[in-house]
């Protein structure tokens, strides 16, 4: 059987089954597209010896799945570059500036503490953590929960003032 005959004997299943997992119609026709390009680039690995229907829906589950974890990491870059230009706007304003300030002065430890040394003392998460006795990675999370905190406090102030 040629590729082409493939193509169109399995295209409609691979494509109602991305479409099971991914509930868009636009990504499930992308997936599936790119499914069977990659199908194709390694139809000379296929030996023939297992259904070729299974064959390509593994190709395309593990299609759409890298798919998937690109967009989660897009999104949740996205969201933080969001809080970050929230943040920078918030302290470049006098007022937000100093309600932060007030509201860093009340915070509990070491929310503080980390979030004072990453922004103001323009310190590395590596150089963070080890001034605690830590991680990298636990000062990362720490000052994302400030961060988290602070906005979180702006908004609920400018929702009273409006």
């Amino acid at each position: 059987m040629n590729f082409e005959e493939i193509y169109r004997q399995y295209f409609l299943e691979v494509y109602q089954y991305i479409r099971s997992l991914s509930s868009n119609d636009k990504i499930a026709e992308e997936i599936t597209q790119e499914s069977f390009y990659k199908a194709l680039k390694s139809m000379n690995q296929f030996d023939g010896s297992k259904d070729i229907r299974a064959w390509l829906f593994t190709i395309a589950r593990n299609t759409y799945f890298t798919y998937y974890k690109k967009e989660q990491r897009h999104t949740q870059l996205t969201d933080s570059a969001i809080e970050d230009v929230q943040l920078v706007n918030y302290l470049t304003n006098r007022e937000d500036a100093f309600a932060i300030h007030q509201f860093i002065h009340h915070m509990l430890e070491p929310y503080k503490e980390v979030f004072s040394l990453r922004v103001f003392g323009e310190l590395s998460f590596e150089s963070i953590g080890k001034l605690f006795g830590k991680s990298s990675g636990w000062a990362r999370v720490t000052f994302y929960r400030a961060k988290k905190q602070i906005i979180k406090h702006m908004e609920e102030m400018n929702n009273e003032r409006d």
